[in-house]
């Protein structure tokens, strides 16, 4: 963003030196494996919703470093499309962001991102489609605009794999006037150590 200020990345991460400058730091307490993946996925495919109070509590156990810690002013869920939504029956990333929000004591504000277009799956995309997939999905909601103003914003989604997604609305927030976002997911996807199907 640079009429901030911010024009570059300067991490030398492999993993995330390629990600927005205003994308603070990501956490997440577990891997994608095991158990931690079977909760995820009995959570978003197998509708346990209330899967994702503890699954809230766990994250919201996790420690940012200190000076994004202090400074993190709301949490906003990713938001879901509207035919996921009625094919769901709820938006696994706000049920996080509630028990998140309500363990960390911090605002809740759930409909500072809204959906700008409908986007595919992202589970059978490669990395490059996942970027081109959600991009420009997402947008801030009028209403939200104050609310976000110059704020420090915890995003939270359940996993994180490629970013694409956690970019694009981290773009859109910071763009709609929030200053910077950190990301919490439950659990982190290593692509390297996934064994790629043919």
């Amino acid at each position: 963003m640079q009429d901030i200020g911010i024009t570059s990345n300067s991490s030398t991460c492999t993993e995330c030196g390629d990600w927005l400058p205003y994308l603070r730091e990501a956490r997440a307490p577990y891997r994608m494996a095991g158990a931690a993946a079977a909760i995820v996925h009995a959570l978003k495919y197998g509708g346990w919703s209330g899967l994702a109070e503890a699954m809230g509590a766990r994250m919201a156990e996790v420690s940012f470093s200190r000076p994004v810690e202090v400074g993190i002013d709301g949490v906003v869920p990713v938001p879901l499309s509207a035919a996921r939504l009625r094919e769901r029956g709820f938006n696994q990333a706000e049920l996080l962001a509630r028990a998140v929000a309500a363990h960390r004591r911090q605002p809740l504000l759930a409909n500072a991102l809204t959906r700008a277009r409908d986007t595919r799956h992202q589970a059978r995309l490669t990395s490059s489609d996942r970027r081109r997939n959600v991009s420009g999905a997402f947008a801030v909601s009028d209403g939200a605009r104050k609310a976000i103003q110059d704020k420090h914003i915890l995003l939270v989604d359940d996993v994180l794999t490629t970013a694409a997604t956690a970019q694009d609305c981290v773009r859109a927030l910071c763009f709609g006037g929030a200053r910077s976002v950190s990301l919490l997911t439950f659990a982190r996807a290593r692509p390297e150590l996934q064994i790629k199907s043919r």
